[in-house]
């Protein structure tokens, strides 16, 4: 059973590769914490189906596309200090994009989006807790199978596994934030109750910053 007021955390983020659930667990919590959401509106990046064919030519854009539109939306939700008396969560957490950048672009490219991510990112606080979903990439291309978005068909097990890659670079550094990595490849959000309540149960307790391991098998 969870208990709102002995959650600790009022922004929660919930992190993961293509296809690990983020969307799905992250409408659950919102709704049974009565928590404000933020949803990653990924289906607007026209350049994003171009990318999937080719991602040499399209990265660049597709990059600065996500960039722009994760602070337009961030930036709304956060303008008014009314936000720190409710709780959040998200589907993302801002870093991503330069996570997903450093595997796509040039260097070149890489130096300048980034700079524009460090003036960007000033703006917003970070997470109190990020839940980061690790699937295998064979457990991430089947749900990218099953949820059947056309442009994503072409996604390649080599991407998966460097955004994966890039994901525990980082938090191999990150050492404010309490990072969850829970080992989803045997969890349904959706129909298993016991694995949802699992994350309950750990949006209940204190993690020390830095990364914080749980595997979980019932």
């Amino acid at each position: 059973m969870i208990h709102i007021d002995h959650i600790p955390y009022q922004y929660i983020a919930i992190e993961g590769n293509i296809g690990a659930g983020k969307t799905t667990l992250s409408r659950k919590l919102a709704e049974d914490l009565n928590s404000r959401l933020i949803l990653e509106e990924f289906a607007e990046n026209p350049f994003l189906p171009h990318f999937y064919k080719n991602q040499e030519r399209y990265a660049f854009p597709v990059e600065l596309f996500f960039l722009s539109e994760r602070h337009k939306q961030l930036q709304e939700h956060f303008k008014s200090m009314e936000i720190f008396q409710h709780r959040t969560v998200a589907d993302y957490y801002f870093l991503k994009s330069v996570l997903f950048a450093r595997q796509t672009l040039g260097d070149e490219e890489y130096r300048l989006f980034q700079r524009l991510y460090q003036s960007l990112q000033m703006n917003f606080p970070k997470p109190d807790l990020i839940i980061f979903l690790h699937r295998s990439v064979p457990n991430l291309l089947a749900n990218i199978r099953k949820r059947n978005r056309e442009y994503e068909q072409n996604i390649s097990e080599a991407y998966l596994d460097r955004i994966s890659s890039a994901y525990f670079e980082y938090f191999k550094v990150e050492s404010e934030i309490p990072i969850v990595l829970l080992n989803a490849n045997e969890l349904d959000f959706v129909g298993n109750p016991e694995s949802y309540a699992l994350v309950l149960e750990l949006i209940q307790e204190h993690h020390r910053p830095g990364m914080n391991h749980v595997s979980y098998l019932r």
